[in-house]
């Protein structure tokens, strides 16, 4: 069946703002103890990617967060932020915590930009290049460039690729991003920490994002991928001729090893793993 990989470095870039993300803070002295019990990502003082899931370990929110003076910042969609901040109110209960909008502009860059001091890497994949924050920004929005750059190298996003509340953290990937990202499993309890370790402990993953690519241009995010008369996922992001789909590895994996056509909406596509994780193909 062959590797069935996507292997892409992306393009180079000058800095590009992000006008779909905001931030937020939670500072006091409780603050570490208080996240480290509720998101999935280790509060380790360094740059990280997790979440907030539902206690049937389902995906609410996504976001980055960054030490502080006296705390943490959030850098999660901009739709979500309110929502977020009230989430994580419900949780205080008397905690020392505080939880505070903040008026930033996130950037981000890759390839041969010139790169700020305080800058980090993408904590989830170093090859989406690096993030920053500022209180003015000069660098211009370019959505379509990111959205490129992020389906070449087979990272999903929450509320593109998939609806909040609807997808596990494996679905997306998150137990594959770098150490003490996305999910810590050597971390406590946090919420729907048990669903997850236990989907991790079983390796009873069955849905992941692929890679997708056609000869033409691919149909518009929600199509569903058929073989013959049955599902065997959706399409997400979508930029041109490549995208990415959450499909059932499992019925996948059969089609290729099959030669049995994949399509969307009519048009005959190609699946492939992203190069960087570290699953294959059920044979």
């Amino acid at each position: 069946m062959g590797d069935g990989r996507f292997s892409c470095q992306g393009t180079d870039m000058s800095q590009i703002l992000h006008t779909n993300r905001a931030t937020f803070s939670c500072t006091g002295e409780d603050a570490t103890h208080f996240l480290e019990n509720l998101v999935t990502c280790l509060i380790s003082g360094k740059p990280a990617f997790g979440a907030l899931l539902t206690p049937q370990g389902k995906i609410l929110f996504d976001f980055f967060i960054t030490p502080i003076d006296g705390g943490y910042r959030f850098d999660c969609a901009a739709e979500q932020r309110d929502e977020l901040i009230k989430r994580l109110g419900f949780y205080k209960l008397r905690a020392k915590v505080d939880l505070a909008p903040l008026e930033e502009a996130v950037v981000t860059s890759w390839g041969d930009a010139t790169r700020p001091d305080d800058a980090f890497d993408d904590p989830r994949l170093s090859a989406l290049g690096w993030r920053a924050y500022r209180m003015q920004a000069e660098a211009k929005a370019d959505d379509d460039a990111w959205l490129a750059h992020r389906i070449a190298l087979g990272v999903p996003e929450l509320g593109v690729d998939a609806e909040p509340g609807s997808v596990f953290p494996h679905d997306m990937s998150m137990d594959q991003f770098s150490k003490g990202s996305g999910v810590a499993f050597d971390k406590g309890c946090y919420v729907g920490q048990e669903v997850v370790s236990r989907m991790q402990h079983r390796g009873t993953a069955r849905s992941r994002f692929v890679n997708v690519a056609a000869v033409n241009d691919l149909p518009e995010s929600g199509a569903e991928l058929m073989v013959g008369d049955r599902t065997i996922g959706t399409l997400g992001s979508v930029s041109g001729q490549h995208g990415l789909a959450l499909v059932r590895l499992d019925r996948a994996a059969k089609a290729i090893t099959e030669g049995a056509p994949i399509t969307a909406d009519g048009t005959e596509v190609m699946l492939t793993l992203p190069d960087w994780v570290n699953y294959a193909w059920p044979q």
